[in-house]
């Protein structure tokens, strides 16, 4: 079925047959999303002061480092620019150790009800201080959910994505449209396209490991459930010669319990012989090269009707 203009953001049949690199069978990537708990208005300094940012950017940040090297995995830490400006060293520390530092908004706040000069102002902001703080010009972006996100895949607005386009962005990094990297298209006539890192919620500790909380929270405490949500899910990638993404939270994930369940999956993963292990730009970059989308993507006139009172 082709690509529909305004009802879907990518050509609905996807890349089939994967090639990954040195004719490995599937890709893993790891997402460290290094917000933390957050309003609409998004990180204030009321939520810095609390223990989560602490600990997240301490004691879990460290345990999550240490797993990455026991293991030999490289990740994307997906930053807002208020918690690299905050915690300058332990940013730095990402690029030291060889990760990625990928843009996570200024302040992690939401944008649907921002105007597009604002929006934009925000974005280069956010894409000034991470440079400022680690050296390097971030190319990927993105909006991971918070707690008391109305959608479980994040928000952007109608103009986010056009306006990473603008300011050189290579990627934008969550998108449930496929299971692999893929291309979303904001203008049918232009070909105007991103492309986009794939993600599911399921697959983010964010939604396995909060604790009951005043006006926020699920409740939720199944680290044992989102264990085999990860393992079975990789165990499946890897036979269709997919790619398997994860997001972990080190205010979450960095806990005694919880950390031995990253540790266990971390070691799951690594007794299979053929996984290549990418940051997510140096997976677009590669997906860019292997599947440019001049070639791939496969873009028709729209076969969607609208009828009277309908509410699409």
């Amino acid at each position: 079925m082709p690509w529909k203009e305004g009802y879907t953001i990518s050509d609905e049949v996807g890349q089939q047959e994967v090639q990954w690199p040195e004719g490995r069978q599937c890709a893993v990537t790891i997402v460290v999303d290094c917000s933390v708990v957050a309003g609409v208005e998004g990180i204030t300094e009321e939520d810095m002061a609390k223990h989560e940012a602490q600990f997240g950017a301490g004691p879990g940040m460290q345990r999550v480092f240490g797993l990455l090297d026991a293991y030999e995995f490289k990740a994307t830490f997906a930053m807002p620019a208020v918690i690299a400006e905050t915690f300058p060293e332990a940013t730095n520390e990402i690029v030291q150790r060889g990760h990625e530092v990928a843009a996570h908004g200024l302040r992690h706040e939401e944008v649907t009800n921002l105007d597009r000069k604002e929006e934009l102002a925000r974005i280069r902001r956010a894409g000034e201080i991470l440079a400022d703080v680690t050296g390097q010009k971030p190319v990927g972006w993105y909006s991971l959910p918070r707690q008391g996100d109305r959608y479980p895949g994040g928000q952007i607005s109608p103009h986010t994505v056009d306006l990473l386009i603008e300011e050189g962005y290579a990627y934008l990094g969550n998108s449930m449209a496929d299971d692999i990297p893929h291309y979303w298209v904001t203008d049918f006539a232009s070909r105007r396209i991103l492309l986009a890192m794939p993600y599911y919620y399921h697959f983010d500790d964010l939604f396995f490991l909060m604790f009951p909380a005043p006006g926020g929270g699920t409740g939720l405490e199944n680290p044992e459930t989102l264990f085999n949500n990860w393992v079975q899910e990789f165990d499946a990638v890897y036979r269709l010669g997919r790619q398997f993404s994860v997001v972990v939270h080190p205010y979450l994930i960095g806990w005694g319990h919880r950390a031995d369940v990253l540790e266990e999956t971390f070691r799951h993963v690594r007794g299979f012989p053929e996984v290549w292990n990418p940051t997510a730009a140096e997976c677009a970059r590669y997906w860019e090269e292997q599947y440019p989308a001049a070639a791939t993507l496969k873009l028709e006139d729209s076969i969607w009707r609208d009828y009277p009172g309908s509410m699409s």
